[in-house]
């Protein structure tokens, strides 16, 4: 049975990937950093199994996956994010973004790499979004981090390609999860009227893209738009 290692598991499009990999039959772990009821939760309705750790914390990490054992599959999903002009952004809120959005997948690749590189196989799928690719007023320092993931995605995909390790990326629109709360009934019907596929995009479809790289065995290096459209690159 293949292991898969979820994190930011316990809402939104990490708990839509916990429930698809474990009903297509995946062991799989997830990890979260607060929501412990939400966790919980995901963990009940699913038979995966929940550890709360911030990915930003390298001893957290490095505890868990000695926890979990070898893995098969890693899906960095755990990411925060800050609407604002730039000249509002703290340095420490800027430090946390990058230190959860982007030193958290490097302390769960160091974490996984052991074990993909003795069996010489494994699967890592990150999440970036649009704005990494294009940008977004108004977050500039979470369009930075994805952007950094796009980066870090391709950069470890020629340097694991030999050793049989596949890494890819997604790269989510307007997807109707918390980070879309704040928004107003209106503005996601224009970002609806915007994109061609004419809807946001759900946890759902997220999820089924990552499913799709993890079974791509020839695929790595590349960064799947999950946008309905709206960015065309």
């Amino acid at each position: 049975m293949r292991t898969t290692v979820i994190t930011g598991g316990s809402r939104g499009i990490g708990a839509a990937a916990v429930e698809l990999f474990a009903r297509q039959g995946d062991r799989v772990w997830f990890l979260y950093e607060k929501d412990h009821a939400s966790a919980e939760e995901v963990a009940r309705r699913t038979g995966a199994r929940a550890i709360c750790a911030d990915v930003a914390d390298q001893g957290a990490v490095e505890a868990a996956f000695a926890q979990i054992g070898p893995v098969d599959v890693l899906i960095c999903n755990a990411g925060i994010c800050h609407y604002g002009l730039l000249r509002t952004v703290t340095s420490a809120q800027w430090d946390r973004l990058f230190a959860v959005n982007v030193k958290g997948i490097y302390h769960c690749v160091n974490a996984a790499l052991p074990a993909f590189l003795q069996k010489q196989r494994g699967c890592i799928i990150t999440v970036s979004s649009m704005w990494g690719q294009v940008g977004a007023s108004c977050e500039a320092a979470y369009s930075a981090t994805k952007a950094a993931v796009l980066g870090l995605t391709k950069a470890l995909a020629k340097e694991l390609g030999p050793s049989g390790i596949r890494v890819n990326a997604v790269a989510p629109g307007v997807i109707l999860t918390d980070m879309c709360a704040g928004l107003e009934p209106a503005v996601l019907e224009g970002l609806a009227e915007e994109t061609p596929m004419g809807r946001n995009g759900t946890p759902q479809d997220v999820a089924q893209a990552m499913r799709y790289l993890a079974e791509a065995e020839f695929l790595t290096g590349q960064i799947l738009p999950v946008n309905g459209g709206f960015v065309i690159t």
